[in-house]
């Protein structure tokens, strides 16, 4: 019985170390360290509160996402267009069921792509939106859960308005 519980601790204590050992914890990455990232969540907290700052942001992003390069978002590009749609379906109060802290993530990985002087500067020949994925990459990681409901209610709300 005593070997059970052992085995049991062991369990659980080498399975952390399992995690820290599969990768950079989140926050390793340069980009999410930076003062740029730092001052797209202080941005993304002021267009939360402001409604014409928010559509301001949701405008310049969405052009913003039309003109980048594809390639350095990879995977977490359609996450990036429904980070777009959120934002309008939120700003627009037709979908108000997103966590308000997921919902700051999601604005500020769109601040930050806005934001032509980031850690890596846009102008910067491909690497400039380098720092810009990995951004979008994180939240989309940290909020996935909330952006496939938002893909859901799409759904949802597209079969229910035919």
């Amino acid at each position: 019985m005593k070997e059970g519980k052992t085995k049991s601790r062991g369990k659980t204590r080498a399975q952390p170390s399992h995690k820290a050992s599969g990768g950079d914890p989140p926050y390793s990455k340069p980009a999410l360290r930076s003062e740029a990232f730092v001052r797209a969540l202080t941005d993304a907290k002021a267009c939360l509160k402001n409604p014409e700052q928010l559509q301001a942001l949701f405008h310049e992003a969405a052009k913003k996402a039309a003109a980048v390069p594809r390639e350095p978002f990879k995977e977490c590009w359609p996450y990036l267009q429904t980070m777009l749609r959120l934002v309008r379906a939120h700003q627009r109060d037709e979908y108000d069921q997103v966590p308000s802290d997921a919902l700051l993530w999601i604005v500020a990985a769109l601040s930050y792509l806005v934001d032509p002087f980031d850690l890596i500067p846009d102008k910067t020949p491909f690497l400039g939106f380098v720092d810009d994925a990995t951004v979008v990459e994180f939240v989309t990681d940290k909020n996935r859960q909330a952006l496939d409901d938002f893909m859901t209610w799409e759904t949802t709300s597209a079969g229910a308005a035919l």
